[in-house]
């Protein structure tokens, strides 16, 4: 049996750190992991992780000792059903609006009688061994992004869906959902507010918030009022920043 580290700290109320890969790198999707990370999210949305590479990318992170975490695409029973496939241990799906596409969600992440999931146990023993049905209902770790007014206003009912462990709120969306500039999220009242009642929701339910943070003091900030489920940082910061500040400090005046 294989325990997923990161729902067992999110479970325990703790907060699991994590990062978001988008290049589709499985060696840096390795070197993430063996930095420290609780999990590493390998980005289908936005990023260049696809069939080909995905379960590259998941052994990588298995290898470095993190959690293997993926944000698919957009919330198809198929998609949803190749990721677990390929190794996931979470799941991240984007733009969950309604209580039914929840349970989609859920449903699909889980073998019969909890789901409808297809039963491919068989493919997953080179990952994890045998006897991998047995336990990977309880050890998968589900989270819908809230990233949109109606997200928001159904928060409660989209987690209350048995199955969805948690969320994920994706600030820069719901901004501009919500009309405003994505340079509003975070310190306007109207986003703040939303940020807040969803907090809210999760935590009288016992569902990990989670929360997208563009940096640590952003980070900090989410962990200090309840916020889990966090990611800080990505590869395509972490390559465009950290280039800008060595040349920056290497190049004479």
């Amino acid at each position: 049996m294989t325990v997923n580290a990161t729902k067992a700290i999110l479970a325990a109320g703790k907060p699991a750190i994590g990062c978001s890969l988008a290049y589709g790198s499985e060696l840096a999707a390795g070197q993430m992991a063996q930095a420290g990370y609780d999990w590493v999210m390998l980005d289908q949305q936005h990023g260049y992780w696809n069939e080909h590479n995905l379960r590259l990318g998941f052994l990588a992170v298995i290898q470095g000792g993190s959690t293997p975490v993926t944000r698919v695409l957009t919330n198809r029973y198929d998609l949803i059903n190749k990721a677990l496939e390929s190794g996931a241990l979470g799941l991240v799906i984007p733009m969950v609006n309604s209580v039914d596409e929840a349970a989609a969600a859920a449903a699909a992440s889980r073998y019969p009688p909890r789901g409808t999931r297809s039963n491919a146990s068989p493919y997953m023993t080179s990952t994890f061994g045998p006897g991998y049905a047995s336990w990977i209902d309880d050890e998968v770790f589900l989270a819908v992004q809230i990233e949109s007014r109606a997200a928001v206003e159904n928060a409660e009912a989209i987690l209350g869906v048995e199955g969805v462990d948690g969320c994920w709120i994706g600030p820069s969306d719901l901004a501009l959902d919500m009309g405003l500039k994505v340079s509003d999220m975070g310190n306007h009242p109207r986003h703040d507010e939303a940020v807040a009642h969803v907090l809210e929701v999760c935590l009288s339910l016992g569902k990990a918030a989670g929360y997208a943070c563009s940096t640590p003091e952003m980070g900090r900030r989410r962990i200090a009022e309840g916020f889990t489920f966090v990611n800080i940082g990505s590869d395509s910061g972490f390559i465009s920043e950290g280039s800008a500040s060595v040349l920056a400090e290497f190049k004479p005046d």
